[in-house]
């Protein structure tokens, strides 16, 4: 059923996390999100999230720019316009540059719209093959032992598949050592965010005496070619996150053997088509991927476990329960993590209905695009 773009409607919303998350890039404690909503002519309704930070100290984007591209290039850019599926409007996205975060809201929001219209899961018009998926969890740096274990013994009690650690210079091998003796079989990774340069690897050699799963992107946010030369140094595979921001990307860094595994985020590509291509370029090659998280709300969470149903994601991700990082949240029903697992939504859509009451209370700014209004 084709998409004509009658409505767009942008809002900021706010949500508290749990706990303060620390990676070796940036501090979260609070987080302000780009919700997207799209209405079209045949009153179909999708909604999508740019789970942004407020800093740019991952990708570069941060809330403030992503509300920018949105209002002034890619809302413009569909509005009043009929595609005949999502591929199409975000083929229409192209022409701006990078700003991947600020696409996939909109995107994302048009999977929502036209699974609705044509009463078919996400999970299905892309490909998945999975009821449920496995899940891990992603644990900031925490320098107190104590809590760090008591935080995973928790985890793992609930039934969390993998755990991931952040590391930092300083916050590392002797943090690992002490993980890996309290936890002798527990499948683990750790994630650098970018914080080590090549001169590091006999530093980060020491890792491989642990076990790890993977090292996920321990050098720049944007390399592929020093990558190449750590993975020949190091029996721990590498897994990179930052660095691949298409399928041409994964393609490139997977030739190299800049990586063994590929992390993949929506919003890191500019949406879940190119998500999709990136699964299929690593697929092809035999090279694992996993599905990675960025604190997203509900919105942005059920995209997740939709592209986490894709055949490929065979290690556990970083999707877990909401509960892990918020009080409520914003869809219903939650996402929610039973013994290490969640349910793929088989409802039209995303399979949620937005908690309009909580968006409303939740929201800083909005602001409605109305074609019929122009």
């Amino acid at each position: 059923m084709p998409l004509a773009i009658d409505r767009v409607e942008l809002s900021i919303v706010r949500m508290d996390l749990v706990d303060a998350f620390h990676a070796s890039s940036h501090t979260t404690r609070t987080l302000h999100h780009v919700l997207v909503r799209i209405d079209t002519a045949d009153g179909a309704t999708g909604h999508g999230e740019c789970a942004t930070l407020d800093d740019p100290y991952y990708m570069g984007e941060t809330t403030e720019t992503a509300w920018h591209v949105l209002a002034r290039f890619l809302v413009p850019s569909v509005l009043g316009r009929t595609f005949d599926d999502p591929g199409a409007l975000a083929a229409a996205l192209d022409p701006v540059k990078g700003n991947t975060f600020a696409k996939v809201g909109l995107e994302m929001a048009a999977w929502d719209a036209f699974g609705r219209a044509s009463g078919r899961p996400v999970a299905d018009l892309l490909g998945g093959a999975r009821a449920h998926i496995e899940s891990g969890v992603s644990l900031g740096i925490e320098r107190d032992r104590a809590r760090l274990f008591a935080r995973i013994e928790r985890h793992v009690a609930e039934g969390y598949r993998r755990v991931k650690l952040k590391i930092a210079p300083g916050d590392d091998v002797a943090t690992v050592a002490a993980v890996r003796e309290r936890f002798p079989d527990l499948p683990l990774m750790v994630d650098a965010n970018s914080a080590y340069t090549l001169a590091d690897a006999d530093h980060l050699r020491e890792l491989d005496a642990f076990g790890l799963m993977m090292i996920e992107q321990p050098l720049a946010w944007d390399d592929i070619v020093d990558h190449a030369a750590l993975q020949a140094k190091l029996a721990t595979p590498i897994c990179l996150d930052e660095s691949i921001r298409s399928a041409r990307h994964a393609a490139h860094a997977l030739d190299l053997g800049s990586c063994r595994v590929i992390n993949v985020k929506p919003a890191r590509v500019g949406g879940l088509l190119e998500a999709k291509r990136v699964h299929d370029v690593c697929a092809a090659r035999g090279a694992p991927v996993w599905c990675g998280g960025m604190h997203e709300f509900g919105v942005g969470r059920a995209a997740n476990v939709a592209l986490a149903s894709l055949p490929g994601f065979g290690v556990p991700g970083d999707v877990s329960g909401f509960d892990k990082y918020f009080v409520e949240d914003i869809v219903d029903p939650p996402t929610v993590c039973r013994g290490g697992t969640i349910d793929v939504p088989r409802a039209p859509g995303l399979g949620f209905e937005l908690r309009d009451d909580l968006v409303r209370a939740r929201t800083e700014r909005r602001e409605i695009f109305d074609r019929r209004r122009n």
